[in-house]
């Protein structure tokens, strides 16, 4: 079975850029709060001290945050709109964004613990 430990890595370090680029977000404490989870969430499976309820949780609290941002974007923005510029253009392309953020806690967290449960 391929090792989760690159993947884990890459993931641990883009979670601490994502807190890390959260400095002047109007709401940046949930995210920081995230995303350093998700990042703890690394740390802990690559010391195999990770708990089983960890991956869980995040990954059912980003669907269910991404549950609450889409209904806001649907139709009112485009895959150009979220790339053409860094600086937030509108509330729904900064939504959007959050949801991509939110997608991958979901995804590797998913990941993580679905392998749990099938190791």
């Amino acid at each position: 079975m391929l090792s989760v430990t690159m993947p884990n890595i890459f993931f641990l370090v883009i979670y601490l850029l994502c807190a890390a680029v959260q400095y002047n977000d109007p709401d940046a404490l949930p995210w920081v709060a995230l995303y350093l989870s998700a990042a703890a969430m690394c740390a802990a499976r690559l010391r195999k001290r990770l708990p089983e309820w960890l991956p869980r949780l995040l990954f059912i609290i980003s669907l269910l945050w991404i549950g609450t941002l889409l209904p806001n974007i649907i139709g009112q923005v485009s895959p150009r709109d979220v790339a053409a510029s860094i600086s937030m253009q509108t509330t729904a392309v900064e939504e959007a964004r959050e949801i991509g953020g939110l997608f991958l806690v979901a995804l590797w967290s998913g990941i993580i613990a679905l392998r749990r449960i099938t190791a």
